[in-house]
């Protein structure tokens, strides 16, 4: 697909058929009044519950939801929630969009997503990457982007490359999906290629952890500044988007100055993806790029609120690879409260800890809690970062000592207090 003559701004994306299967409309109200409820009893969006109840009553909700839409489904260990918000923000100037925009990325919150909206034309949905395959085969997008691929709750998803299997046989199956991915990933370029349309996009890979060895035959792979290849053939797509710095440079030369409000590389890397992204579907990328710079949180991340009298940031990091893009963006001299649980949502099994460059928090002032605390406090020793020890994140808080205050937390610990801090301010 072509990045210089994208389709003209506002044309007309497929609307849903006006009228559903009988069970299926039944779903969707079913989904849409158990998601009212919960939120009306204060227990949670209810996204996830509506999906499921929906999906009890019809199986095939999903996909007779998604039929006739412009999906765009967004997928990766990292960045999904934010590149979602991004593209949602981004396509909304060629119609209204459904969006699981409170990151209920299974099969039930998707379902939940497209029942809420279901006459809207365009829909941006993250998935879980251990997902993708059922909710492609059901909605067959028109776009996958695939952002990033690294080791996460090993416990529960299991090893990277199994992943990348499955997701690269669950693309080589949507003949008319146009993969969107980050070539400097060699497990996403691996699934990429096996897509009959494909949009490189060189966002930059600061973990290679987990990407030493080719995907597709095991060997090593050879680095060469920016390229990389495999004796097998596997190798470094020419990209057709370059980020440099925070600026996404076009094959044909043409520079877009992102401006974001969003902190880091990382962050830099999903506004690219969404960019190429969105070019596909006929936003020029000028007009994208000034969308993208109103957004300063996703889901309540990056956002300062007050505690105990000084001001926290909240941070979200759930793995080695979240974690070392997150340190570096902790500011200068500020104490830091790491927060860590081991729910089944986060994985129970915390070896990951061991991956973290937490050395880099050396001389900072830095208190560990959460459910898990006790776990941190040993790596953080091992790494010969002084600190203490506060099990509750909001007393940690009080305990970090006068000043703005950068409190870094995966997933569930950051979730509950965000709930904690929601409740207060009510």
């Amino acid at each position: 697909m072509s990045l210089s003559a994208p389709p003209e701004l506002g044309a007309p994306h497929a609307a849903p058929p006006r009228r559903l299967p009988w069970r299926t409309s039944a779903a969707a109200a079913l989904a849409r009044l158990v998601a009212a409820g919960s939120r009306r009893l204060g227990t949670g969006a209810g996204g996830v519950a509506g999906g499921r109840f929906a999906l009890r009553l019809d199986p095939r909700a999903l996909a007779r939801l998604g039929r006739a839409r412009t999906v765009v489904l967004v997928t990766g260990t990292n960045g999904k929630t934010t590149t979602t918000a991004m593209l949602s923000r981004v396509l909304g100037v060629l119609g209204e969009v459904a969006v699981n925009g409170d990151g209920a990325n299974l099969p039930d919150g998707v379902t939940a997503a497209l029942a809420a909206r279901p006459r809207v034309p365009l829909a941006v949905l993250e998935v879980d990457e251990f997902h993708v395959p059922a909710v492609a085969a059901a909605v067959r997008p028109v776009c996958l982007v695939l952002l990033n691929l690294t080791r996460d709750q090993l416990d529960r998803v299991g090893e990277v490359r199994a992943v990348e299997r499955a997701l690269r046989k669950a693309v080589a199956e949507l003949p008319g999906t146009t993969v969107v991915a980050n070539c400097d990933d060699p497990l996403v370029v691996s699934v990429g290629l096996a897509a009959s349309s494909a949009v490189w996009v060189a966002a930059g890979q600061t973990w290679h952890a987990d990407a030493t060895a080719c995907a597709r035959c095991g060997e090593p792979l050879r680095h060469e500044g920016a390229d990389w290849s495999c004796r097998c053939g596997l190798t470094r797509p020419e990209p057709a988007w370059v980020l440099e710095d925070e600026t996404a440079v076009l094959g044909d030369g043409v520079r877009v100055p992102l401006g974001l409000g969003l902190p880091g590389r990382a962050n830099a890397a999903n506004a690219a993806l969404a960019l190429a992204t969105a070019a596909t579907l006929g936003v020029p990328p000028r007009l994208a790029a000034e969308r993208l710079s109103t957004i300063t949180e996703v889901g309540g991340r990056y956002r300062r609120v007050e505690v105990h009298g000084r001001t926290v940031r909240l941070l979200l990091a759930k793995n080695p690879a979240g974690w070392r893009e997150t340190l570096p963006m902790l500011e200068p001299g500020a104490p830091i409260v790491l927060a860590v649980n081991g729910r089944e949502a986060d994985g129970r099994d915390l070896s990951w800890l061991w991956d973290v460059p937490f050395g880099q928090l050396a001389g900072r002032t830095v208190v560990v809690s959460g459910e898990r605390a006790l776990d941190l406090a040993v790596r953080l020793t091992y790494a010969e970062v002084p600190h203490t020890v506060r099990p509750d994140p909001l007393d940690a808080i009080a305990a970090a000592g006068p000043g703005p205050v950068e409190l870094v937390a995966n997933y569930t610990a950051f979730r509950d207090v965000s709930r904690r801090l929601a409740g207060r301010r009510g």
